[in-house]
């Protein structure tokens, strides 16, 4: 058993990976800017083992000082950093709300957990996008080309920490992963969304014809990825996630729809394409196999299938809910 704090732990995969790491006997303590919401997306709440995990609502911008003294009280031997600001069209709109969460918030707390003893691995949930539109799969050494301000957030981030391994000795491990999907997801992602837009008769934009290519890890892959980094990651490294199919978006709604049986024509129209976007991303997980034994377990059709399942399951819950992605600084 450890003890680890997790930073966004709200989020889709921050969830996910409390929900996996309790199963595995951990104790575990959660941040995260907003309250605890609805538990359809939250699957810790249903674990056995829930009153090992400690809830938190702090803002990094607004509440370090109380966020460094949880971590103190709690002293986790591994950190496990899943918060930002995470949408990359909005990024546009807002810059200066991305660099100051994503990166100048972030310096300050590695400024404070690089004193700390009692911490053992500080783990990095970054993205691909920091390399910029892949046409091959690249390894962990590819060079940066940021196109948007949420990937240069991430980016100058990744940076800074490696530069903290390199001066301090800072225990930092970069993690990047391919899109997240599955049950429990928010709502305004492509997988979930494209699901509620085909049961209630809504047409779904198809920015730019869905023709850009994405990758996709299930949750229950990626907290299990996390989990391996935890446990075997080496400071200082970067650790690709990613199934090595690559799917274009227009497809994924294909999917979707087919998995339905709802006509896809009936479900899609067209909208222009986001500024800056990027036409895919593809890594190479090569070294996360060879490293750590990782290799993702769900299919991306079996992961299609849960999530319909769930929405279907919650969709009364859903339809009260907001569809959109709403905006806090």
């Amino acid at each position: 058993m450890a003890r680890i704090a997790v930073l966004g732990s709200n989020s889709f995969a921050g969830a996910t990976f409390v929900d996996a790491a309790l199963c595995r006997g951990h104790e575990l303590l959660g941040v995260n800017r907003s309250a605890e919401g609805s538990p359809i997306f939250l699957p810790y709440k249903n674990n056995p083992r829930a009153r090992a995990y400690t809830f938190k609502q702090l803002d990094l911008n607004r509440d370090m000082p109380l966020i460094c003294s949880a971590l103190d009280a709690f002293a986790p031997s591994f950190v496990v950093d899943f918060a930002g600001q995470g949408m990359v069209a909005e990024s546009w709109t807002w810059p200066e709300h991305w660099y100051q969460t994503n990166l100048v918030a972030k310096v300050r707390l590695h400024e404070f957990l690089r004193t700390r003893p009692w911490l053992m691995k500080y783990v990095r949930v970054s993205t691909p996008e920091v390399y910029g539109n892949t046409k091959e799969p690249v390894r962990e050494d590819h060079p940066y080309a940021p196109s948007t301000p949420y990937a240069v957030s991430h980016a100058a981030a990744d940076m800074s920490l490696a530069a903290f391994h390199r001066n301090y000795g800072f225990p930092a491990v970069l993690t990047r992963f391919a899109n997240f999907f599955g049950p429990g997801q928010q709502l305004y992602r492509i997988v979930p969304r494209a699901i509620l837009y085909a049961l209630s008769g809504r047409r779904l934009p198809l920015h730019g014809g869905g023709v850009s290519v994405r990758a996709f890890v299930h949750a229950r892959d990626a907290a299990a990825a996390l989990l391996a980094v935890c446990e075997a990651g080496k400071p200082g490294e970067t650790y690709h996630f990613s199934s090595g199919e690559f799917h274009p978006i227009r497809e994924v709604v294909q999917t979707v729809c087919a998995q339905l049986g709802i006509d896809f024509e009936r479900v899609v129209e067209a909208a222009p394409d986001r500024p800056g976007k990027d036409q895919a991303y593809r890594m190479d997980a090569a070294k996360a196999a060879e490293q750590l034994g990782w290799r993702p377990s769900v299919a991306f059709v079996q992961g299609i299938r849960e999530t319909i399942g769930w929405v279907k399951d919650n969709f009364t819950e859903m339809k009260r809910l907001p569809w959109d992605y709403v905006h806090k600084s």
